[in-house]
């Protein structure tokens, strides 16, 4: 079986979302796929043919005054080539952001990523996980601690670095990663099964 392309898209401003991408890498890894992470502030016209080539993008940006940064806007804006040639149709979309604050207007961010997807003709992937963090018995250590169902979310406190990131917000976003790797590879068998 040929194995799924995951192409991650993201912009980190301070490294906290460079860590939450590298997580959302290491579990569709280790679910099979083979992944690009791509830094699309830089992005260079042969990363561009990589997500033309993928089966599933993986969009993140950290959440900048409810939505998401200014140089994933500029990338969104400048996919709008593939969108005229329809390269992204039926692809899969998943989704992962940042902030400082625990809510933060993360949805507003996972939502943006939702309907740049949904204008490609793409087909959005969900978390998949139960909101945690959310009785007497849960606590920060809970997988989807601050209870997000669109994308992962991840919460990093402002007057820390990269150490600042939570074992369970990068535990929930290889969680991500794995979901689309699994998707992503009954999608690629399921074309191959029509194809034959």
């Amino acid at each position: 079986m040929t194995s799924p392309i995951v192409s991650i898209a993201y912009h980190s401003g301070y490294g906290h979302t460079a860590v939450i991408a590298e997580a959302v890498q290491r579990g569709a890894k280790e679910a099979g796929a083979v992944v690009n992470l791509i830094a699309v502030g830089e992005i260079t016209d042969a990363q561009w043919r990589q997500l033309d080539a993928s089966d599933a993008i993986i969009f993140g940006s950290p959440t900048y005054m409810g939505t998401a940064a200014t140089a994933f806007h500029g990338f969104a804006e400048a996919s709008s080539e593939r969108w005229f040639g329809q390269a992204w149709k039926d692809k899969l979309a998943a989704g992962f952001t940042n902030s400082a604050s625990k809510a933060g207007d993360k949805q507003s961010t996972l939502q943006y990523f939702a309907t740049l997807a949904s204008q490609h003709g793409m087909h959005w992937v969900a978390l998949g996980l139960p909101g945690g963090w959310n009785s007497s018995k849960g606590s920060e250590n809970d997988l989807n601690r601050l209870g997000f169902f669109l994308g992962a979310a991840a919460q990093s406190n402002a007057d820390q670095g990269t150490e600042g990131v939570t074992a369970s917000d990068i535990a929930t976003a290889e969680a991500l990663g794995r979901r689309v790797a699994d998707t992503a590879a009954t999608w690629v068998a399921g074309r191959a099964a029509r194809a034959a």
